[in-house]
């Protein structure tokens, strides 16, 4: 099992936790390949548009989001850690191979880290995603952008698509 090593602190981070139906096998597997990543990882009407993953640390996430305006919002981070089935971490602080990255995310206006924790549940998963923010101001723009519900319905889309692969 992977816990983290620290608490989140609730004046910087936001935290998401679930409980889901589906085996942490089958979250990575949604997680860590584009193909299946494009399809649920941005809440409808929203799409995601185009994906990249080299699964390693220093290795690229990177994702674009289309709104249903039209509008592309691509992301581009880099992998910290990765053990498979239990435990990703990611920032946009970052690019491929550890360069500082250029342009803060879209949603908060600031960098933030995400670390993704998966553990078996009864038949399931305990989901718990966290994001780490430089300060009260990014962590609060990203909850007004809809943390919660996004990565709610985001992760309804992923249970969704689980259950068909």
């Amino acid at each position: 099992m992977t816990k983290l090593d620290f608490a989140p602190k609730p004046k910087l981070d936001l935290v998401f936790e679930r409980i889901v139906d589906v085996p942490p096998e089958l979250v990575w597997k949604a997680w860590t390949e584009p193909e299946h990543l494009k399809k649920w990882f941005c809440p409808r009407p929203w799409q995601t548009v185009d994906a990249e993953i080299d699964l390693r640390p220093g290795g690229i996430f990177r994702t674009v989001m289309r709104s249903p305006e039209g509008e592309e919002y691509p992301s581009v981070g880099c992998y910290l850690e990765v053990v498979a089935n239990r435990k990703l971490v990611w920032t946009d602080a970052l690019g491929p191979n550890f360069r500082p990255s250029g342009a803060p995310n879209h949603c908060t206006e600031s960098y933030f880290t995400a670390i993704l924790l998966l553990e078996p549940h009864e038949g399931g998963t305990k989901y718990t995603a966290i994001a780490l923010h430089p300060d009260e101001e990014g962590r609060k723009r990203h909850e007004e952008r809809g943390f919660q519900d996004g990565w709610g319905k985001a992760l309804e889309q992923l249970v969704e698509l689980a259950k068909t692969m």
